[in-house]
């Protein structure tokens, strides 16, 4: 599940810069979803990290009756990740990524459990009860394409840009 053996950096989510919700929708607005459409293309859920900083990813699923988080995977500047291997089985995903490096997030409305360290957690109820953090995820619809590459652009900082 995680990249190379790299190990998640355990403060990466303490002090996160937090975003102003418009902020925070730019970031989401920003990120670029493509379906694979080669028929000679392998079927995966893949990340790829399209900033220059490394960024921490996590995603959520439904397996059978429940919801799964897990993570971290560990990207570098510029790279891609395959997140579930093989045919996709769900329509909808959620990922929740930080960047190491500017202290950003892409995050959502979707709430999730998540934990510093390595995780596979089931149930998406009760997280702090359960001694996890309560993490807000997107949501990626597939529209049941069995392929996804989803990209994560540079975050948009406050202050940049026109409205």
């Amino acid at each position: 599940m995680m990249n190379n053996g790299d190990e998640r950096q355990d403060t990466a989510v303490d002090g996160l810069m937090k975003f102003s919700a418009s902020a925070a929708a730019a970031i989401i607005i920003s990120l670029v979803f493509i379906a694979s459409s080669s028929s000679d293309a392998k079927a995966d859920l893949r990340l790829c990290n399209k900033t220059e900083s490394q960024v921490g990813v996590a995603i959520g699923y439904r397996e059978k009756a429940d919801w799964v988080t897990e993570g971290w995977w560990n990207l570098p500047a510029n790279s891609c990740e395959t997140l579930v291997p093989g045919r996709l089985v769900s329509r909808y995903y959620y990922i929740y990524a930080v960047d190491y490096d500017q202290f950003g997030e892409w995050g959502g409305r979707a709430y999730m459990c998540t934990r510093e360290k390595e995780f596979t957690i089931q149930g998406i109820e009760d997280c702090v009860a359960r001694g996890y953090e309560r993490t807000g995820f997107f949501e990626i619809d597939t529209g049941e394409q069995s392929s996804w590459t989803v990209q994560l652009t540079e975050p948009v900082q406050e202050g940049t840009g026109g409205r």
